[in-house]
């Protein structure tokens, strides 16, 4: 597809097969190789909640998410520079992708003012004043050396009054334009993606796509989408964005979500997402597995010898009795947190797999019915 922006701008991703709209392919990033449709479990503060990094990766995954935010007010993205970046610094070693901190910034502070220039906010940590700006958002990225920088961008909750998503989108759309520009000058190989906005309103999608494309970006993600909005809403508009992006480049969802999301967005044409859901659900005692959730809070595990899934592949899941995992969570110990988190991403990672495979033997469609029958059937029955 030759589009508009991408004249010299290289293209790292390649795409292997379709069925329908679902897609699978290949994404190179200096630190390797990810496979789509990919999930990347989120490390906010450099560190995957409950999980050594070594867990994530044997659990399937390629890519993790860090957080612009969190990391460039604790510890600090020049020290973090300073000791090698964010993979030597965490030990991760594999691709990360940044979100630009845009998201963070709008949710997590009361206190603060959005320009034409920046956002300025107090930081949770200690209350000082901050400045974050297109261009110091992909200078922290690049300190970071992220594999994939986001496009700094304003996020509006929905549901949100139509003039407020226009004025957030057109403003994106200069801040893209802004980010482009501080990017010029990263090595070969690391990525920008741009940030759809427009809430969810139809034309305001297409135009913050059209302007995105026009401008031109190694992938483009989708964003201001599972913040408060219906699933049939969310699905509507990536119906409506996804024929509009370039379908040569990586097609990312933010912030999505549960499986069932996944899924269904996948059948839309998405080729990446990340979610906290799977770690912090694991927190409070909820599993993800083929059943769907299972909450081992309740009393009809307390006395269940049987394992979470006796066929599942990952041994966290296969081998511990429910009985146990219900005593752990029950007891608060950290350790059924970790299990349970463990299971999750592991889950995720499995229903990836699943994804890519059918894909690649054109067998979506039979997949996701199937998936979606197991879901519905259900935890097998009490004991």
């Amino acid at each position: 597809m030759n589009l508009p922006g991408h004249t010299g701008l290289p293209n790292h991703f390649e795409l292997l097969a379709t069925d329908g709209s679902a897609r699978t392919g290949r994404l190179t990033t200096p630190h390797g190789v990810v496979r789509t449709p990919a999930f990347m479990p989120v490390g906010t503060a450099g560190a995957m909640k409950g999980m050594h990094w070594r867990e994530v990766r044997e659990a399937g995954a390629d890519i993790v998410l860090g957080n612009t935010y969190h990391l460039m007010l604790r510890p600090g993205a020049e020290r973090i520079a300073a000791l090698g970046g964010l993979q030597k610094f965490t030990g991760w070693n594999g691709p990360m992708l940044t979100d630009s901190g845009g998201f963070q910034v709008m949710s997590l502070s009361d206190l603060r003012k959005v320009s034409e220039n920046a956002v300025t906010f107090r930081s949770h940590i200690d209350g000082a004043k901050v400045e974050l700006s297109p261009e110091r958002s992909i200078e922290v990225q690049r300190y970071l050396g992220s594999d994939i920088a986001m496009q700094m961008d304003e996020c509006v909750r929905l549901p949100a009054e139509r003039d407020d998503i226009e004025r957030a989108m057109r403003l994106s759309l200069r801040w893209a334009e802004r980010s482009k520009r501080a990017f010029e000058s990263a090595p070969d190989g690391y990525m920008l993606f741009g940030i759809v906005q427009g809430g969810d309103v139809p034309s305001l999608r297409h135009a913050s796509a059209e302007g995105l494309v026009e401008i031109g970006f190694h992938g483009y993600a989708i964003g201001g989408l599972a913040v408060g909005e219906p699933q049939d809403v969310m699905l509507a508009m990536i119906d409506e964005t996804a024929p509009a992006l370039p379908s040569d480049r990586p097609r990312y969802l933010m912030g999505v979500g549960t499986p069932d999301d996944l899924l269904e967005a996948v059948k839309r044409g998405i080729d990446m997402f990340d979610c906290v859901m799977p770690t912090r659900n694991g927190r409070h005692g909820v599993a993800f597995t083929r059943f769907g959730q299972v909450n081992l809070r309740n009393a009809r595990h307390a006395d269940d010898p049987r394992p979470l899934d006796e066929e599942s592949t990952w041994p966290s899941a296969r081998n511990y009795a429910r009985a146990y995992l219900h005593h752990l969570v029950k007891s608060g110990e950290t350790l059924g947190a970790m299990l349970l988190s463990d299971i999750n991403i592991a889950y995720y990672q499995h229903l990836m797999q699943g994804i890519r495979d059918a894909i690649a033997h054109g067998k979506f469609e039979e997949f996701y019915q199937r998936t979606r029958e197991e879901w519905a059937r259900g935890d097998i029955a009490p004991r």
